[in-house]
């Protein structure tokens, strides 16, 4: 008899979940939207139990009641890497903190730095420490939140905490903890005991695995809540864009996957542990693998600004304007730094410009500089990887953002490269189910679970005009960056008023 596994990723805007056959034919899926809050400037939080849990057992109700055979495994995916201190009974005491968009631990990121040495971070755990690093945000919660601190037992991630809820496990993926830089050792693959007592004393780490291990089955509890019948096995599972990558055969050195969502994420797979200090090195999500992965701060966000901003209810307008102006957008230039910027410039304090205007200038115009200035974010990132040993020979693109078709042919234009489409880009819930199946002993190609559909060619005309765009906008940002920094200043003077949210911005 056939079986079937259950994948489920919970995201920064959404979760999605779904059921597949071993050989990746998709059964059945289903989606829930979610906020995130925004507090203070700089703060981006989850509440773990309104939205990871609950997100989690309304998909798994709703994909186990439309399942006709036996379910085999699940795993879980989810944003990351976060930060959720739990207490001795492994319940929730503040909401999550979110990855790199939460920008809060500036000063923790600098006295860390200045204590253990740049270099020798680097050099050490893969990575410098940024917005991005777990470390910090531990170090942040010590030193502003000292009863939660004293409260805190353990820390849990979106993919771990579902786990957890699930088996009784406390575990975390090689991945995800090579992530939570300066306390993980990406070569030995261990914990860093010493600058773990230093950042977080007497904190208790999880114990390490990869992200296709099974690590427990459902408890009696959590079947009711979710509809999984006990007993069912569970992998550790990993940080979302690496289940995404898995999905898609992002697997060998030079693969690149870009995935067009909220952010523009990218993930290549190395041939040895690099190191840079524009990017973050990481293990990749089986053993014996290394990344490159680099993130944008927006990128579809900016998009449904636009969309908000001019009024339209949907995306096609826009695209169907931004169709009518040519590469280059009429002479206008954008930076996409309207949440700072991650990789390669690591500035919180970034904003975004928009530069070039005349009264000639449409919606149309705008929203095409929107999509031009993320795919000059890509290409900026890729130059960093190849300066740093990358290779990137093959690039795949997933996301919402591939829909509709100008926003990849733009982005292949700029770079001067196909990008391949898989038959699925659903998200990392796909992923998730192949890292189910590989740990309950199925064996499906990685290759050919989701296979290439679809290629996009770069146009040699576009691709020429976006040279000269493209060494404008590497000027751009050092002419303004004073200014930026400036009015950022001025910006950090306002505050949000406590508790506010903002919906899911739309890839």
């Amino acid at each position: 008899m056939s079986s079937l596994l259950l994948g489920v990723d919970i995201g920064t805007a959404s979760s999605k979940g779904v059921l597949v056959h071993a050989d990746g034919t998709v059964v059945a899926r289903a989606t829930r939207a979610h906020e995130v809050s925004m507090p203070r400037p700089g703060w981006v939080e989850h509440d773990a139990q309104a939205v990871w849990w609950a997100d989690f057992t309304a998909i798994s109700q709703e994909l186990t009641a439309k399942a006709r055979e036996p379910l085999a495994a699940l795993g879980v995916s989810g944003l990351g890497p976060c930060l959720l201190p739990v207490d001795r009974q492994d319940r929730p005491l503040r909401p999550a903190i979110l990855y790199g968009v939460d920008t809060r631990a500036r000063i923790e990121i600098d006295e860390l730095t200045q204590a253990l040495g740049k270099q020798t971070i680097l050099d050490r755990c893969g990575s410098i420490l940024t917005s991005q690093a777990v470390g910090p945000k531990l170090a942040w919660l010590r030193a502003n939140e000292p009863d939660t601190w004293a409260a805190t037992r353990r820390f849990l991630m979106a993919s771990s905490f579902v786990v957890h809820r699930l088996t009784g496990s406390y575990v975390l993926d090689h991945h995800s903890a090579s992530q939570c830089t300066p306390l993980y050792d990406p070569i030995e693959h261990r914990w860093i005991g010493e600058w773990a007592e230093l950042i977080a004393p007497g904190l208790e780490l999880p114990q390490l695995c990869w992200p296709s291990e099974v690590v427990g089955q459902v408890q009696a509890s959590a079947a009711e809540q979710t509809g999984i019948p006990a007993g069912t096995p569970v992998v550790a599972g990993t940080i979302d864009a690496w289940a995404e990558a898995t999905s898609v055969g992002v697997t060998a050195p030079g693969d690149v996957m870009v995935m067009y969502g909220t952010t523009m994420f990218l993930i290549e797979v190395l041939d040895r542990p690099r190191r840079s200090p524009d990017l973050w090195g990481t293990v990749g999500a089986f053993p014996g693998t290394y990344n490159f992965a680099a993130g944008m701060a927006t990128s579809g966000a900016i998009t449904e600004w636009i969309r908000k901003l001019t009024g339209q209810p949907s995306f096609d307008p826009l695209v169907a304007a931004a169709q009518q102006s040519p590469p280059g957008s009429h002479g206008l230039l954008m930076l996409p730094y309207f949440a700072g910027e991650r990789t390669p410039l690591f500035d919180p304090d970034a904003r975004g410009v928009l530069i070039g205007l005349t009264l000639r200038h449409n919606r149309g115009d705008l929203y095409r500089a929107a999509l031009e200035a993320t795919a000059y974010g890509v290409r900026h990132n890729l130059h960093a990887m190849r300066e740093a040993g990358g290779q990137h020979r093959r690039l795949v693109a997933v996301g919402g953002g591939t829909k509709g078709g100008l926003w990849m042919q733009i982005v292949s234009d700029v770079l001067n490269a196909p990008q391949q489409l898989p038959r699925q880009t659903m998200g990392a819930c796909l992923g998730d189910a192949l890292l189910a199946a590989l740990g309950v002993g199925q064996s499906p190609e990685l290759t050919q679970w989701n296979p290439i559909a679809a290629t996009t060619e770069p146009r040699p005309e576009a691709a020429q005009a976006y040279e000269r765009c493209y060494a404008l906008y590497r000027e751009l940002y050092p002419s303004t960056v004073q200014i930026a920094h400036a009015l950022a200043r001025e910006q950090h003077l306002h505050r949000t008023p406590e508790g506010a949210t903002t919906p899911p911005p739309t890839p």
